[in-house]
């Protein structure tokens, strides 16, 4: 379909794989800080072993050249790369897979795909590149319909229009992140937004998902570089207002964001973006102990300084990550500019730093790439490509993500942590690894976001997951805390999602769901139920 095929397991493309040194060595230590030794692997799955019935509807002619129903584009769209979907793509279990994959051009063609989705009453479930943590992209509970398309927008990936006085660019809904920072380079521009999924997200994606991005303060979401939006629906088109702002009532660029394919297809976007910077400054702070360091970080926060880097790591998190030994809690630092140099900014935070005992190394390091953030962010870069190997030796590892305010975070963080360690112990039968690290600062408060490790028993980890999960996320929202702050709702967060909302919001976006997709075809389960 003349888009470079992902891999149906693991992350990344299929053409290329991770060096076998690499995945022996970040597996010996993993085990090393489980107290584990060597732990056999599964075989990895092979396309071969997948078998798929046969597919229950048949694309019109003029859509064949755009759809796909081959099995390896069918099983590489059954699902995201959340823990769950590891383990079920293991278990070579692909029965929500859908029946065809289409691969649309042109806005044109996304509509003819919706209209032939309606005359046959097929799910339509969206897919930008697949990196969805949340069972975003799955197709569950989609028994009811006679069929389901997997929507692959990837073929709709140009920079279409730059408006340098504006600074603002009209971008394609399925261009990924590379893509798009190379169409965006030779005018002088960047995005700057660097979800950790970067490199296997898309513009559409991040939209629907309100992803989080780059910047650790004040451009935190997607939401902030939205300047207009096109959107398909199965009841027609939409096309927001470019504007830098307005007051015109509640405004419809944000009923879409973060509306998680159950409203229509983005294909189109005005983006605001940036100048490339060419000023940085960054240096690593130490802190002994975790709550100094994350009054520095309320006290930055609050001082009008707006760092692009502001992240507590703490120290297990630092040394599981190879960034540090375990004897300290680092804070990474780091500012940019395309218009002035930073120093001052990076001194007066690292005044409130020391304000709170913490101890700078050598802030002229470039850019956080060496030392102790160089390693950490390297970490945080290849940590996706590694998950698979760690699955397949029966090592339980996610992550949890929230926000909570400052007031109340100093009990939040003691309860999550303590609620964590002990569901994994009691779960898994032994000591886990728990450790947290900031993603976003507020002045308000923060975001922090929860890693666990721990070793289960392969015939049993999904349910041990489920167990896992629905602990700390009961407790999560008993706290008062976000179910998600930017990993998106999907399907594994419904059930807290239910709760956080107000009831009278629900039965509106219900109903807004109920207008602009009648049948509903569009992402079944994602934020509201499916039809019944």
């Amino acid at each position: 379909m003349n888009v470079r095929r992902l891999k149906f397991w693991g992350w990344g493309y299929a053409d290329e794989a991770v060096p076998a040194e690499e995945t022996a060595a970040i597996v010996r230590h993993v085990s090393g800080k489980l107290g584990v030794g060597d732990l056999p692997a599964d075989p990895d799955p092979r396309i071969e072993d997948v078998t798929l019935p046969a597919p229950r509807i048949t694309p019109p002619a003029a859509l064949a050249a755009c759809c796909s129903t081959e099995t390896y584009d069918r099983a590489a769209h059954t699902y995201g790369k959340s823990f769950p979907d590891y383990v079920r793509t293991l278990a070579r279990d692909f029965a929500p897979a859908p029946d065809v994959v289409a691969f649309p051009d042109s806005t044109r063609q996304v509509v003819e795909v919706l209209d032939w989705a309606a005359s046959v009453d097929a799910a339509v479930i969206p897919f930008g590149a697949g990196s969805s943590v949340v069972g975003g992209v799955e197709a569950s509970r989609c028994e009811s319909y006679g069929g389901v398309i997997s929507l692959d927008l990837r073929r709709l990936d140009k920079v279409v229009e730059v408006d340098k006085a504006s600074r603002a660019a009209r971008v394609q809904g399925g261009v990924m992140g590379p893509g798009l920072e190379a169409q965006l380079k030779p005018h002088g521009y960047s995005m700057r937004h660097f979800p950790q999924s970067f490199e296997y997200s898309t513009v559409g994606g991040w939209v629907a998902t309100r992803s989080g991005g780059h910047f650790a303060t004040l451009y935190t979401h997607i939401d902030e570089f939205v300047e207009s939006l096109e959107v398909v629906t199965p009841a027609g088109m939409i096309e927001t207002r470019r504007l830098p702002g307005s007051g015109a009532g509640p405004s419809p660029d944000r009923m879409f964001i973060g509306s998680e394919g159950i409203l229509g297809i983005i294909t189109e976007a005005w983006l605001r973006v940036q100048d490339r910077p060419t000023f940085r400054a960054s240096a690593t702070v130490k802190f002994t102990d975790f709550h100094k360091a994350a009054a520095a970080v309320r006290a930055i926060g609050q001082a009008g300084l707006y760092p692009s880097n502001c992240r507590v790591i703490d120290a297990k998190e630092a040394a599981m990550s190879m960034a540090g030994d375990g004897s300290a809690h680092l804070l990474i630092l780091a500012f940019e500019s395309a218009d002035h140099p930073v120093e001052p900014w990076m001194a007066r935070a690292l005044e409130c730093a020391k304000d709170h005992g913490g101890e700078a190394d050598d802030p002229k390091a470039e850019a956080g790439r060496d030392g102790s953030a160089g390693a950490w962010r390297n970490a945080f870069i290849r940590f996706p490509y590694h998950r698979d190997a760690l699955i397949t030796r029966g090592i339980i590892h996610d992550t949890y993500e929230t926000a909570i305010t400052w007031d109340r975070f100093a009990d939040f963080h003691a309860t999550l942590m303590a609620e964590t360690a002990d569901v994994v112990r009691r779960v898994t039968g032994q000591e886990g690894y728990v450790s947290c690290r900031f993603t976003h600062v507020y002045p308000d408060g923060v975001a922090p976001y929860f890693t666990f490790h721990g070793v289960g028993r392969k015939d049993a980890m999904l349910d041990q997951w489920k167990e896992i999960k629905t602990a700390v996320s009961d407790k999560l929202e008993q706290l008062g805390g976000t179910i998600t702050h930017h990993h998106a709702v999907g399907r594994d967060h419904r059930p807290w999602y239910d709760r956080q909302r107000p009831d009278l919001f629900a039965a509106a976006l219900i109903a807004a769901k109920e207008r602009l997709d009648p049948q509903g075809l569009l992402n079944p389960g994602v934020l509201v139920d499916p039809r019944r």
